[in-house]
């Protein structure tokens, strides 16, 4: 169902590149409290030796509700995307009643990435993406694999204005000194890396 609903917004020749979801360890955090409280009153069923079969009928009502919680817990994060395609940048969030915000590659102006001592230990981080559109800042908290998810953006960005060229870019030598100066912006922001910009700026000289 979910995959049907981000294919319904897809614009035409507009394709995916990536969907990613926060880490698993939002998802944990979210339905911890719910697994101990369904462990506690699975304990306390079978430790009952006196009017079981009274209390045991109460034990499962009141074990069907962090159930369910559980349940609506993992479906939310389930349907909580981030998804890359090859012209805009969507986030999709909720069960029922959808919340969507998507930003343009085009309008897309700087992308940072944060990444604690144990999001990079267990490959987690914020991506925040900043655009020259209205809603100006995009902040995707705690996704998982976000190295992946910011160089799907890179390569998507990149691969925008030559759409159409049927797979094989063309660019005239006169803009290949303000691509590689661009690029030099990038890396002094943190944008792309050193080693991204080294072979970036050697596949631009390649081409003068």
């Amino acid at each position: 169902m979910a995959k049907d609903y981000i294919n319904s917004m897809l614009g035409e020749n507009e394709r995916i590149i990536l969907v990613t979801r926060q880490h698993g360890f939002v998802l944990f955090s979210s339905i911890a409290a719910e697994i101990f409280v369904t462990l506690i009153i699975l304990s306390a069923m079978s430790a009952l030796t006196v009017l079981v079969n009274l209390l045991a009928a109460w034990g499962f009502i009141l074990l069907l509700i962090p159930l369910a919680i559980m349940i609506w817990d993992i479906t939310a994060w389930n349907n909580h995307q981030y998804i890359v395609t090859n012209r805009r940048v969507i986030q999709i969030a909720g069960i029922f009643n959808k919340d969507v915000i998507d930003s343009s590659l085009e309008k897309v102006t700087d992308i940072k990435m944060t990444q604690s001592f144990f999001g990079r230990l267990f490959d987690f981080g914020d991506v925040e993406i900043l655009t020259a559109s209205e809603i100006g800042v995009n902040l995707f908290r705690r996704i998982g694999d976000p190295i992946k998810f910011k160089t799907a953006m890179l390569n998507a960005k990149e691969k925008l204005g030559y759409e159409g060229t049927g797979g094989h870019v063309q660019q005239r030598p006169d803009s290949i000194p303000a691509l590689i100066a661009a690029l030099e912006e990038l890396r002094k922001k943190g944008v792309v890396t050193e080693e991204e910009f080294k072979e970036k700026k050697k596949e631009l000289l390649a081409k003068m």
